[in-house]
């Protein structure tokens, strides 16, 4: 026979089995905010509606492509261009320069030499590369570097200072300044070479070529012109073959 138990005997065990310590409520999941469908063409809609946060500014941009977007209007410390400590702090490229070079060169190799040489100038516009270095940089044989790089100071763009270095033309580009970084060591710098002084310093020595004392890019045009007029002759001698052709098929 089961043994009856006493109901002091019952509240003994269920005071056994419930802790001691208060109970928490377990707080509900948070649940992320409902991002609102946009655009919301309605402002009092919009506003009781939580923000959306931008992943991707372009294409909120393209989304509202008449608002001006910015995720900050404060320049950043090196995103200078011109104060009045500090003024000219960039590069000056001539655009009629880029515009004939890109309809005169039939080659990649020119243009592409010129761009890396752009992008290496310091303060001056010297360029300090060697041609191992250019050949390594444009996955190139040095043979073709030399060929290109002898095509290039032909027109007077560049011309060699000594081994390598070389220089830039200033009217077809030109660094102005420059900043350099400092280290542990070394304070930071801020180097700047007027374009006139080079300029002038280039004209007056003699053993120069005329082309780049006096640089022109006359002769790029004159042989652009020769070009597209060669090419035009060529055009309508295959339009008048075509012709002749057409008109023998037709008469057989």
């Amino acid at each position: 026979m089961a043994d009856i138990l006493l109901p002091s005997k019952i509240s003994e065990v269920e005071s056994s089995l419930v802790s001691s310590e208060p109970q928490r409520r377990r707080p509900a999941p948070k649940r992320a905010p409902r991002r609102p469908e946009l655009p919301l063409d309605d402002e009092i809609q919009a506003w009781s509606k939580p923000t959306r946060p931008v992943e991707d500014l372009d294409a909120v941009a393209n989304r509202y492509p008449d608002r001006h977007l910015s995720l900050s209007s404060k320049r950043k410390p090196m995103e200078f261009y011109d104060t009045p400590e500090r003024p000219k702090a960039f590069s000056m490229d001539s655009l009629e320069f880029f515009f004939l070079i890109a309809q005169y060169f039939r080659e990649a190799l020119p243009l592409r030499l010129i761009l890396l040489m752009i992008a290496c100038q310091k303060a001056g516009g010297q360029i300090r590369l060697t041609q191992e270095e250019m050949s390594t940089v444009l996955d190139v044989q040095r043979a073709k570097i030399n060929e290109a790089l002898g095509e290039v100071m032909s027109h007077g763009i560049v011309f060699k200072v000594r081994r390598g270095v070389y220089q830039f033309n200033p009217p077809y580009s030109y660094r102005v300044a420059e900043f350099i970084p400092g280290t542990e060591l070394v304070e930071a710098e801020y180097v700047q070479v007027d374009q006139d002084k080079t300029i002038a310093n280039i004209r007056k020595d003699e053993s120069l070529p005329q082309l780049v004392r006096f640089p022109s890019l006359e002769h790029m045009r004159e042989a652009i012109e020769k070009l597209r007029k060669k090419r035009a002759e060529e055009r309508a001698a295959r339009r008048l073959a075509r012709a002749q052709r057409q008109e023998e098929g037709t008469a057989q």
